[in-house]
């Protein structure tokens, strides 16, 4: 049975991914769920960032001793992904990605980080903030601190260039949804013409958030492209 390990996106968690699972499960894989350290009341690593999720998807290839499993990563899961196999395309098989933003500059992070605030979170959004103590227990505010910071950084210093994604030999497979307001088409593009072995789709109807999308759709290309 082909293994595809699920890769959540910034404040997010595998539970986000068990529709993906099941319609996995019905098409004859397997979706191994994992949790980056600091999300899903996993404890938080001295580091939080792309370099440290990266390694902890490598040590979790190793200690499964999974051969070149296929990897789907959500935004930033997707970003991770492409990290690690541009350090070590030879551990992982091929992947696919969708909703994963490229593009950052100190003016795209502040964007993003504008409403990364425990206590704006608290008093404007308290559903939001339900959902993330719920899902991540009581360390919920630091890990919306953690990833504004994680988002600086990368507006500071983009991990991925055209460059590096170009010399990935891996195959991978772009996606986003046409309703997209964070990841633009622009930049989707841009990434699928600088890889080697690259392609792409886009979802209909769909907007970035991963509860939104058609899971059953979705399942299809990850087994069928």
């Amino acid at each position: 049975m082909k293994t595809i390990i699920l890769l959540h996106g910034a404040l997010g968690a595998s539970d986000q991914l068990r529709p993906l699972i099941s319609e996995l499960e019905s098409l004859g894989y397997r979706g191994l769920p994992f949790d980056f350290s600091g999300h899903h009341q996993n404890p938080f690593h001295t580091q939080f960032s792309i370099e440290q999720f990266s390694k902890e998807l490598k040590d979790f290839i190793i200690a499964n001793e999974l051969q070149k499993p296929a990897i789907f990563g959500y935004s930033l899961g997707g970003y991770v992904a492409l990290y690690l196999a541009h350090l070590q395309p030879g551990l992982i098989g091929s992947i696919f990605t969708y909703g994963t933003k490229f593009r950052w500059d100190e003016e795209t992070s502040q964007k993003e980080i504008r409403n990364l605030n425990p206590v704006t979170i608290d008093e404007k959004y308290p559903k939001f903030a339900e959902t993330l103590s719920r899902r991540h227990g009581v360390a919920w505010k630091d890990l919306v601190l953690q990833t504004a910071n994680l988002i600086s950084e990368l507006g500071r210093n983009t991990l991925l260039n055209a460059d590096m994604l170009s010399a990935i030999p891996n195959k991978v497979v772009i996606g986003i949804g046409d309703r997209d307001v964070m990841v633009s088409l622009e930049e989707t593009l841009e990434v699928y013409h600088s890889l080697k072995n690259g392609s792409m789709y886009m979802l209909a109807d769909a907007a970035h958030p991963i509860e939104k999308i058609n899971f059953g759709v979705l399942a299809k290309i990850l087994t069928t492209v």
